[in-house]
Formats: C-alpha cells, structure tokens, sequence
C-alpha cells in the first residue's frame, strides 16, 4: 500500500487530480462530504453523475447531474484560487476505463486518481479492461463505517500492479439507496432540499422543505 500524503503535501502537490464518478441517485450528505474531503487534499478534484448498469434509479441522470452540480457550485465558492472542482459529465461512463481515457485526454500530464468506496475494491479485477484501468491510474480508496482495512482486496490490486492509496477522509454512515428507501432531509446536502421538494423528487414534499435558507456548509482548505 502506497502511504498517504498528509493534506499540507497533498495540497501543495498540484500534480493529482482527483476523480470521483457516483451515481448520485440522489447525492447525499456522504457525496458532500467525500468531495469536500478531496478538496482538502488536492488541487484538481474532478466529479461526475454516471449510471450504474446493475440498478434501476430513481431520477434520470440529467437530473442527478444537475444536483451533483449544486453541490460542487456550494463546494467552488469556498475553494481558494489554487484549487478547482468541477463536473466533467464527458467522464461519465458505466466503464470506469471510459472514465479514465476521458481523464486522461483532458489532463494528459496529471496523475489519475479514481475513488472508489472501500466496498468496490473486491470488483475491480473483474471490471472491464481492468489491467489497463490499473496501470493509467492509481486507485485511491474512501473508508465506509463498519468496513474493516481491506487488506486481502489492497493485495490482490498492488498484485495486479495497482498504487493503491487509503483516503483518511471522515464520511457519514449514509448510503443513496437509504434515501430512495426513507427520505430523510438530514441526510441530504441543504442546498438540495428546495430543488427535491420542488421536483418531488425521491419522495420529498413540502413537509420536508427548510423553515430558512440553508446554511453554506464550512470548507476548511490549506491555501
């Protein structure tokens, strides 16, 4: 296993960018924090909507790709001028090489970073082209609460020839599908709770609509 930079390295290495493709069916309180934590960290963080070809979702990926973008446009106002976070809908692709090359074309010099949940880690030898995934990028990993270190899954990448490098980043116990199930305005960004209502989307009503305007989440990064 790669070690970690610490995020006064990370944010003074403007060599990485930092892709995270989610479904974002609907984004949660976890999407808002993972991105928030790789802005953090690195200079370039590059996000995505996609569909996943193994699930039904509940909203068209226009419409997840809308509420994605709320969330980076909160997240972009409180960035300093060195860093950028964007969505980039010409990465999205139910094939994470589709990803990639797409990454690759439009940061031809970067280091790749692709993050992925600590559970996805078991699947990616199976994934599409995986050897080729592996070796035009790194693979950087998010923790999820109750997962133990992934240490057999980490071997048999670094086997493959994968950097694989652990996300020290703080989420919530959180999932989408959690949301589609119970919608719970808690655990949902509050930028996008007037758009949910409004839409009627994933189950929110007016009931759920905030008494106030929502407050600018905080966004502590090294300069």
């Amino acid at each position: 296993m790669s070690s970690s930079p610490s995020p006064q390295e990370a944010s003074t290495s403007p060599g990485t960018v930092s892709l995270f493709g989610t479904s974002a069916d609907p984004p949660t309180i976890g999407h808002y924090a993972i991105l928030a934590g790789l802005c953090q960290r690195y200079h370039t963080v590059v996000t995505w909507a996609s569909n996943n070809p193994f699930k039904q979702h509940g909203a068209p990926l226009a419409v997840r790709q809308d509420l994605l973008q709320m969330i980076v446009d909160d997240l972009v106002q409180q960035l300093p001028p060195a860093h950028t976070l964007q969505v980039r809908q010409d990465c999205s692709s139910s094939r994470a090489i589709d990803s990639i090359n797409a990454a690759g074309a439009a940061f031809p010099t970067a280091r790749l970073l692709l993050v992925v949940g600590v559970d996805l880690l078991p699947q990616i030898p199976r994934w599409f082209a995986a050897d080729e995934l592996l070796r035009r990028c790194c693979i950087g990993v998010v923790p999820r609460p109750g997962w133990g270190p992934p240490k057999a899954a980490i071997a048999a990448l670094q086997a493959a020839g994968a950097d694989v490098e652990c996300l020290p980043l703080q989420v919530p116990v959180v999932a989408s599908s959690q949301v589609r199930r119970h919608p719970q305005a808690e655990l949902v960004p509050g930028i996008l709770l007037p758009q949910l209502v409004a839409k009627g989307l994933y189950g929110f009503s007016a009931a759920d609509r905030p008494q106030q305007p929502p407050a600018c989440h905080q966004l502590p990064v090294e300069p």
